[in-house]
């Protein structure tokens, strides 16, 4: 099975640009709902992922609690947790698995590294769930 199966393209993901501050990260989280999102250069590169407690370190350690300071603040200057390790498009499924069953996404580059789409935990959980009641 091909992983490109499984991932929703980048023209359906929600991302951060690099160059975008605190205060735009903190609002585009809250409207779309995501409790992390890829963050992506002016190429379209992965440059990894941005989380709620990330930026609430931030909000902390940066800022000093004053909401009025992450304008001031881009989120590359934010320290993180832990980045999604990304996928090559041309990965295997255990590849692609392997990096699920650790992160709630797993961003999918092309050979340019330019990010072209994420494969959810839930897209995959779906289709074994799918697949286990046809066999039944």
């Amino acid at each position: 099975m091909n992983i490109l199966f499984f991932l929703t393209p980048k023209s359906m993901c929600s991302y951060l640009d690099d160059d975008c501050t605190l205060r735009q990260a903190l609002e585009r989280m809250e409207v779309i709902g995501y409790a992390a999102l890829p963050i992506l250069n002016k190429k379209g590169e992965y440059c990894g992922t941005l989380t709620e407690g990330d930026m609430l370190w931030a909000v902390k350690n940066l800022c000093g609690m004053d909401l009025r300071q992450t304008e001031n603040h881009h989120i590359m200057e934010i320290s993180r947790r832990r980045d999604n390790v990304p996928v090559s498009v041309t990965a295997n499924m255990y590849d692609l698995i392997s990096q699920a069953s650790e992160q709630n996404f797993v961003p999918v580059v092309d050979d340019r590294n330019a990010f072209i789409g994420l494969v959810t935990r839930r897209s995959i959980m779906r289709y074994c769930q799918q697949y286990l009641t046809a066999e039944d």
